[in-house]
């Protein structure tokens, strides 16, 4: 990623067709890597889907509570045109950034293709899980590695 000033941040959005399963943990696995990297001034955090579900998948919450992240009180969102157009980096699972992104938008893409963890046996999901995790932790060492704090 290469738009950025010394002291900008970066704007992430995780997308996924339902907003149920794999954006929702890996927003939370970015929430948490933020606090424990304290770069809250420096990483902004969204998430939503293209067709959002009524509710986040029942064993995506179990794997979850199983890593002590609690996303049981979250509902599945649609993103929006203009959530899309005010990020730069946007990171697909299961859908196309082509699907989701305004036309004028000139931020970057990732497709992490990643299985869809619903109606998937708990083994699975927690699979799943654990690549999401690793992805979102490397982002961040890329991320961070780029854009210098401020102390």
């Amino acid at each position: 990623m290469t738009q950025h000033s010394d002291q900008s941040s970066h704007q992430i959005a995780f997308v996924c067709v339902q907003n149920a399963g794999r954006s929702q943990m890996a927003a939370a696995f970015a929430e948490r890597e933020r606090d424990r990297r304290d770069a809250a001034d420096r990483i902004g955090i969204i998430t939503g889907g293209t067709q959002p579900a009524d509710h986040v998948h029942d064993i995506v919450i179990e794997a979850m509570a199983e890593v002590d992240i609690d996303i049981s009180d979250r509902t599945p969102r649609e993103v929006t045109p203009e959530e899309l157009q005010a990020v730069d980096l946007v990171v697909t699972m299961g859908c196309s950034a082509s699907d989701v992104c305004p036309a004028t938008w000139n931020g970057e893409n990732r497709d992490w293709g990643l299985d869809d963890p619903h109606e998937r046996p708990i083994e699975e999901v927690r699979e799943i899980r654990d690549e999401i995790e690793a992805r979102v932790v490397a982002l961040f060492d890329e991320l961070l590695s780029e854009t210098p704090s401020t102390e």
